[in-house]
């Protein structure tokens, strides 16, 4: 099957956002998952075909104004390495573009990944719930 980029959730379900949240020892449930994305104010899905599972996701929380936060983007493990992940940031940043500021935050380790997407690497703060890590 071939990739479909989409900007919405509909036609998706949380049974198609199965298998995300690898290696968290509390992830997020695909009903919650779902919520989340639903709450998003930008998400971009790439699905395995037209009607196939959600194979990656982003997402945006924005003020609509000067500034957009991206918190999550992940692709499930057997489509890694395709491209899947590089093409949703492209696709969300665009339509984020007009905004002042879009903040990430990753680790390290991941800063390669995004510098060539345009982003810069930055010294930041945080804060995390890991009681609350599933949304629950």
């Amino acid at each position: 099957m071939s990739i479909v980029y989409l900007d919405s959730l509909e036609g998706a379900t949380a049974a198609d956002l199965r298998g995300f949240f690898v290696g968290w020892p509390d992830p997020p449930s695909p009903e919650t998952h779902y919520r989340m994305l639903a709450g998003s104010q930008h998400i971009a899905l790439a699905r395995d075909g037209e009607s196939g599972p959600v194979v990656g996701f982003i997402n945006a929380v924005s003020d609509g104004v000067l500034a957009a936060y991206i918190p999550l983007l992940e692709v499930l493990p057997a489509y890694q390495g395709r491209g899947i992940g590089g093409e949703l940031v492209r696709r969300l940043l665009a339509r984020l573009d007009g905004l002042y500021m879009v903040d990430l935050l990753c680790d390290e380790e991941l800063q390669d990944f995004y510098r060539p997407l345009g982003l810069m690497p930055a010294t930041g703060m945080m804060k995390r719930n890991y009681a609350r890590q599933s949304g629950e």
